[in-house]
């Protein structure tokens, strides 16, 4: 492992946009917003300050080669859900940078006493969706043409939860905590 996770920070800003500029656009379909325009990142540094969101990034040899978020709404009426965000370098997928980061960011998400995870990502990123699922996340809802790329193709959203009370729950009831 050659990656180091950290949280991320407002003096970050400049090392994301470099690190967002290194994905493909279809990578950031899910997000919602561009990641590449410095308004967005300086949005998500305010809502870091702000207590709604938190982030971490993974850098290797001080260069960003992934990050995740936990994006959370504690004044809604889901306070008790978050929304998981991943990201990782395509040259680093498949060596377990993208696992290390949910890990953590799940750890984040059980600090903050949340009881439901959900992620959203393109059916097509199959290498996601495994990941995901390989740490107890189930599909919940398939939108079909949810969002355009550059282009204005359309292109299905994903969504897959986690529900941690649940889980627990069963656990418990097993003695599996102990």
């Amino acid at each position: 492992m050659s990656h180091h996770i950290r949280r991320f920070a407002a003096a970050d800003r400049d090392a994301m946009l470099a690190f967002a500029e290194t994905l493909p656009e279809h990578d950031l379909l899910f997000l919602g917003r561009d990641l590449k325009h410095p308004r967005v990142v300086e949005a998500w540094i305010a809502a870091i300050e702000e207590g709604w969101i938190d982030s971490l990034v993974a850098e290797d040899n001080g260069k960003f080669v992934g990050t995740a978020a936990l994006v959370r709404d504690p004044l809604g009426w889901s306070a008790h859900v978050g929304e998981i965000r991943l990201l990782v370098s395509p040259g680093k997928r498949g060596a377990g940078l993208g696992r290390d980061l949910l890990e953590a960011i799940y750890t984040v998400a059980m600090e903050r006493g949340l009881e439901k995870l959900t992620a959203q990502m393109t059916p097509d990123q199959i290498g996601s969706v495994m990941l995901f699922e390989s740490l107890g996340f189930r599909a919940e809802a398939l939108l079909r043409d949810h969002v355009r790329d550059r282009a204005g193709k359309p292109h299905d959203l994903a969504i897959l939860s986690h529900d941690i009370a649940r889980i627990a729950a069963q656990h418990r009831a097993f003695g599996l905590d102990e």
